[in-house]
Parts: C-alpha cells; sequence; structure tokens
C-alpha cells in the first residue's frame, strides 16, 4: 500500500513515519497516511511565516477563485469524498453526501465573503484640534493561522476554518483529526493546483504529542481549535496569539405544552437530532426537556421511532446509526449507561452493544449529577425528563457547565422571546433541534463550550484585523 502523503509548504510528503487508518465498520486497513514530525513541523510553520506577506499581498479576487476552485473540485468528487468519509469515520453514506454538501455550501459562503473585506470611512472631524481630519480602516490578515480539527466532521470542520482563512488570506497549518485525515488531504490536491506562495497551506497529519508547536509556536498569530475540553488548556499554552474554540456540549432541546408542530414532526426531528452521525456531534440532542402534559404522548411516540431505527452497516443507504468511531468510544458510553442504571434511570429503548455500535438508547429519571447528564455524550443516547412549566424548563436547560445551542418546539411567540433572553447558550433554535447548523449563521457557545464565532462570515473576523489610516490636515 502506497502510503497518503501529507502536504508541506505546498507539496506533499512521504516522511518515513506512516499511521494505519481502519474502516470503521470491517476494520480492514484503508489506508497509510504520512506523519509529521518535529522537524516536518517546523519547516511548516517557517513556510507560513515566509508566506505571510505574499499571502496578504493576494488580492480579494484571486482568494475568491481559490476557493471557487476548491467548490468545483469537491462537487466534481462528491462520491468519492463521501466514501472516504464512511470508510474512515463510519458515517452513514446519507450522512456523508449531506456533509459533502454542507462542504459545498461553506466554500461557496467563503468565496463569497473573500470579496467582502470592506472597510469604513470615518468622520475624525468632531472638535477643533481635528477640523478637517478623516480616517479609514480596512481589514488586513492577521497572519499564520493554526487550524486543529476534530473527527467527526471530518470534512465540513475543516473547511470551516480552512476556507475563512484563506479568504482573509492567511497562510494556513492544519493539523486533522487522526483517526480521519483522508478527506481533509484531499484538498491538498486541490489547493496545490492554485497558483499560491510557497508555504500558503501545510496539511499536518500528526500525533498529538507532537502538535505542540501549532498550539505554542510565538510566529502563529491565531489558533482555531474544535474538539474537547482540552482547548482549555490549549488555550493555556497558546501565549498571546488568538484563541478561538468550540468544544461541545451537553445540548437541551424543550418542548413545550403546545409544541407548535404536529407531534409526529417533532419526534422525527427529535430522533434525527439524537441519533445522526450515532449522536457524534457537538450540538446533537443529549437532554430532552418536555412539559409534563405533554410527556406521557411524546414518550409513547418517541419509543417507537427509536425502535424503528435501522442501525449497522454505514456503506447501507438506509442506516440511520452506524458505528461509533471506534469501539473504545462506545464501550466508553456504555459504561456511562449503565452506570445510570444502576442508579435508577429507566431504559426506554437500546440494546446491548456490538463493537463500536451501541444501538440508539433512550433513558429516562437519569440523576442530574451523574456523568451521562452532566457532561457530552457524544453518542447515540437521549435523556428524557419532565418539566412542570416553562420557566421550570428554561432552568433545567440552563442546569449545564456547557451553552452551545438549545433547541425549542413552542407555538408561543412569547415563550420563544423568553427563551432567547434566559438560555445561557450561543444559539436557540425555535421551531427545531439544537442540532441545526446554517453556514450563514454566527456558530459557537458561551460556558464551557467555548470562545468565538464560527461561519464564514463571523471566522473572517478572528482570521483579520482593523488597520488604521488617518489623514491629518495641519
Amino acid at each position: 500500500m502506497i502510503p497518503t502523503p501529507l502536504w508541506l509548504a505546498n507539496r506533499p510528503r512521504a516522511t518515513g513515519r506512516t499511521r494505519p487508518l481502519h474502516d470503521a465498520w470491517t476494520g480492514q486497513c484503508i489506508a497509510e497516511v504520512a506523519q509529521a514530525g518535529p522537524a516536518e513541523i517546523e519547516a511548516a510553520i517557517a513556510a507560513a511565516e515566509a508566506a505571510r506577506p505574499a499571502m496578504a499581498a493576494l488580492p480579494g479576487w484571486r482568494r475568491r477563485e481559490v476557493l471557487e476552485h476548491l467548490l468545483a473540485r469537491v462537487a466534481a468528487n462528491a462520491e468519492r469524498l463521501a466514501a472516504t468519509l464512511t470508510a474512515e469515520s463510519g458515517k452513514p453514506i446519507s450522512a456523508a453526501r449531506a456533509e459533502v454538501a454542507r462542504a459545498q455550501a461553506t466554500l461557496r459562503e467563503a468565496a463569497a465573503e473573500a470579496g467582502r473585506l470592506d472597510g469604513l470611512a470615518l468622520d475624525l472631524d468632531r472638535d477643533a484640534a481635528t477640523r478637517g481630519w478623516q480616517g479609514f480602516t480596512r481589514r488586513v490578515p492577521v497572519g499564520v493561522a493554526s487550524l486543529i480539527t476534530p473527527f467527526n466532521f471530518p470534512l465540513n470542520l475543516v473547511l470551516h476554518k480552512l476556507a475563512p482563512a484563506l479568504a482573509a488570506g492567511c497562510p494556513v497549518l492544519l493539523k486533522p483529526a487522526p483517526a480521519t485525515p483522508l478527506s481533509a488531504l484531499a484538498l491538498g490536491e486541490w489547493l496545490a493546483e492554485c497558483e499560491l506562495p510557497e508555504g500558503a497551506f501545510s496539511l499536518l497529519p500528526c500525533a498529538n504529542e507532537d502538535a505542540a508547536p501549532l498550539v505554542e509556536d510565538p510566529r502563529i498569530a491565531v489558533l482555531s481549535f474544535t474538539g474537547g475540553l482540552v482547548g482549555w488548556e490549549l488555550k493555556a499554552r497558546a501565549g498571546r496569539k488568538r484563541v478561538v474554540l468550540e468544544l461541545g456540549g451537553n445540548a437541551a432541546c424543550i418542548v413545550d405544552a403546545d409544541p407548535g408542530a404536529p407531534l409526529g414532526h417533532v419526534v422525527r426531528r427529535l430522533v434525527a437530532g439524537a441519533f445522526g452521525q450515532a449522536g457524534q456531534s457537538c450540538i446533537s440532542v443529549q437532554r430532552l426537556i418536555v412539559h409534563r402534559e405533554l410527556l406521557p404522548a411524546l414518550r409513547e411516540a418517541l419509543v417507537e421511532a427509536v425502535q424503528a431505527l435501522p442501525h449497522g452497516d454505514p456503506r447501507d443507504p438506509a442506516t440511520v446509526v452506524g458505528p461509533m468511531i471506534d469501539e473504545a468510544a462506545a464501550r466508553r458510553l456504555e459504561a456511562r449507561i449503565d452506570e445510570a442504571l444502576a442508579h435508577g434511570a429507566t431504559r426506554l429503548a437500546g440494546g446491548p452493544r456490538q463493537g463500536a455500535l451501541l444501538p440508539a438508547t433512550l433513558l429516562e429519571s437519569v440523576p442530574p449529577d451523574l456523568p451521562l447528564y452532566r457532561e457530552e455524550a457524544f453518542g447515540p443516547v437521549l435523556l428524557l425528563e419532565a418539566a412542570e412549566d416553562f420557566e421550570h424548563a428554561l432552568a433545567r436547560a440552563n442546569d449545564s457547565r456547557f451553552g452551545l445551542q438549545c433547541g425549542l418546539f413552542t407555538a408561543r411567540l412569547d415563550h420563544a422571546l423568553r427563551a432567547w433572553e434566559a438560555l445561557e447558550v450561543g444559539g436557540v433554535v425555535v421551531g427545531d433541534v439544537p442540532t441545526v447548523r446554517v453556514d450563514r449563521m454566527p456558530y459557537g457557545g458561551v460556558k464551557d463550550s467555548g470562545l468565538g464565532r464560527e461561519g464564514p462570515r463571523w471566522a473572517l473576523d478572528d482570521f483579520s484585523e482593523t488597520r488604521l489610516l488617518v489623514l491629518a490636515r495641519p
């Protein structure tokens, strides 16, 4: 098997060190991927720093063309990319195809934003000392960008960082998740076809223990990290650079006494939000808070819907719940489920684990002090609880160290506005589950869910900064 190269300063590089990748469903080896070590990482940082002036000088239309080229390549290779996502992550093929479509939307938005780095004209003539003065601002790239991404959306979460960084004119250093680098490395093939300054991009699969310079090196201007709570440790090590963190959550969804939609629709959306991607999404529905009057009917419909979900081979288009990323992740969540059952929780749906495949599990009466309730489950489990009234539901949703997004089904506008006011989250989704993410929206959280906002328009703020020009009249 010929090793898949990494990309160092715009060029493919074999390093002599490889990591085997295994199909998440079959266990077969699907690739040997070149690994960056300290020498390659140092060379990539030095090349990116050297490329900084040339990248900053690229006009907006050139940056836009690069992103449009990536868009065309992703569209032309959509089925290849979807198959890669399914193989490396175990994502059902239907979800993999949806991720490739989302990747195209991300690139489309970022390409549009590349031409919108507009400045302002400022009237500084506000008193006698500055009579006739004028000011102007422009947005300039902040410098080298270090991007570290997780396994659960191996293509789209890469592009949520890579695309706006390139749109801003930043050289980029990307560390994809060790288990899922193949779709990210495919982007290197297509970036290399563009006329970019040498050092404009490096794609560096590497062991986590070798990645310290991508966090700590002072030549890096901004660190953008998506992953677990280790992000706070990375922030402490990052020094003076900008840091953007998306660290997950344990998202709640509230169903009001009048949900404002047919019960069947609500159940379908809840099931999709909780069990799509095998629950391995930081905005997966984990805690379901239902008004006590609606709880019996919703419980019955949910049990029926969860038990009917197709599980198994992610290459089967009918599969909804495929394997988790590996057996260790499935064992971890299984242990938390067992702990909850031992402490009085009731299992309404679910069953025994089979390797990395954990069946969709619906639990009720999970004690709120247990890890399954307090922490991010990151797997196919949904916790059902009752609320006495709407204010009680809001309080239960806020009873979390995380605050990424919250869903709300209600027919009442006053309840929607009250939720927007009271919920301690980065986003409130009314009429749907918190698992909604659209590329035009500012996406991010509060509390332990992170810092900053993503989405191409909003991420440009992190990859660029304001430069002022003052024209002073003597």
